[in-house]
């Protein structure tokens, strides 16, 4: 009686499993979503046309973004806590991405710094909506009270608290698609390649 030889493991072969799609290639029900995107921006970012494969996440995205984009929080305190997400998510695409909102918001390269490296910020009311999102983050939502205090402290109210949890589930929708499908970096965000620190 032979005896076989164990089976080999099959050979790994990187192939693509998620379509970067066009207007042509989406499903019907993202094509007019990814269209108005492209009109808007003048180019298709790949997270968009990769997001695409399932039209309700990405339809679930923008519904969210733009409501998180209606709350009380200013253009960059809203950029504040989607850095606070896309760091601690490592998501590149989005800390590129949101490295040149920072820069036509008018933010100074301290500050842009700072937020690309997850270091404190210089401005103490700013500073602590990055530290209150990142417990937001942490807790999962569980907030201590002694942190909560020190948010409402800084001069935020309550409905700004939730307004960052509108905009750390947001976010966490996009930093996770992206991660999964491997969204890789647009040549228009180049210059603002991110990678996380060691």
């Amino acid at each position: 009686m032979s005896s076989a030889s164990p089976p080999t493991p099959r050979e790994q072969v990187a192939v693509p499993v998620f379509t970067a799609h066009t207007a042509d290639t989406a499903p019907a029900a993202a094509r007019r979503t990814i269209e108005g995107v492209r009109r808007r921006l003048g180019w298709l970012p790949a997270p968009v046309a990769l997001m695409a494969e399932s039209p309700q996440l990405l339809s679930g995205f923008l519904t969210a973004n733009k409501g998180f984009e209606q709350t009380d929080l200013s253009p960059l305190e809203r950029e504040v806590v989607v850095f606070a997400v896309a760091t601690t998510n490592e998501c590149h695409v989005c800390v590129a991405l949101h490295t040149g909102a920072l820069t036509s918001l008018g933010a100074t390269a301290e500050m842009v710094t700072a937020l690309r490296s997850g270091s404190p910020l210089p401005e103490p009311r700013l500073e602590a909506l990055r530290r209150f999102t990142l417990a937001v983050l942490d807790h999962r939502g569980a907030v201590p009270d002694d942190e909560l205090e020190d948010f409402l402290v800084a001069g935020y109210q309550p409905r700004h608290a939730l307004d960052v949890v509108l905009g750390v589930g947001t976010y966490t929708i996009s930093t996770f698609a992206n991660r999964l499908t491997r969204a890789p970096l647009d040549p228009p965000l180049s210059p603002h390649a991110w990678t996380p620190a060691a």
